[in-house]
């Protein structure tokens, strides 16, 4: 094999005549390869953003029915009076019971609201609600409905007669 000199090759011969390959990424496949991409994330974004929105509203309905079911949990196995306050306003839930002291929030994230408390009343929508848990007693029909993005919905209530808390929406 006989290697030919550098010196050989006239300057004006194109790399081809030499035999390498051209190198590095011309600014026209570069823009096509950037185009490319961003058309990729264009497409997909938005069912990237629908399914983080569904999995925030499932887990604030996971999270609300955790708490439904604590506090009944609470009247039932210590005997103890349990109220829960909706506070639709500021997207939040507190348990108290007669238990000195005793006090738990549940506070839902900014991409999840309060959009209504059920039953409905005829009082202003966004006006706290309290309801009372009774050991021994059958259990209220309560709940509320909370919404995330693209306003998908979800009813986080408790049965009368079983007395466990139940998540309803498009999903489930």
């Amino acid at each position: 094999m006989r290697v030919c000199p550098a010196a050989a090759i006239p300057a004006g011969a194109s790399l081809a005549r030499r035999g390498g390959a051209p190198r590095g990424v011309t600014l026209v496949e570069m823009l096509v390869v950037v185009a490319i991409i961003g058309l990729l994330i264009g497409v997909t974004m938005p069912s990237i953003s629908a399914g983080l929105d569904t999995l925030r509203l499932n887990a604030a309905g996971e999270s609300v029915a955790g708490f439904f079911n604590e506090a009944l949990n609470r009247a039932e196995r210590r005997q103890q009076i349990v109220e829960i306050t909706v506070l639709p306003a500021a997207n939040e839930l507190v348990m108290r019971s007669s238990e000195p002291g005793f006090e738990r929030r549940l506070k839902l994230g900014r991409d999840v609201a309060i959009r209504a408390v059920l039953p409905p009343v005829q009082e202003k929508a966004d006006a706290p609600r309290v309801f009372a848990l009774l050991p021994g007693g059958a259990a209220p029909h309560f709940g509320i409905e909370i919404a995330g993005g693209r306003n998908a919905r979800r009813t986080v209530s408790v049965d009368p007669i079983t007395g466990i808390p139940e998540i309803q929406g498009p999903e489930r």
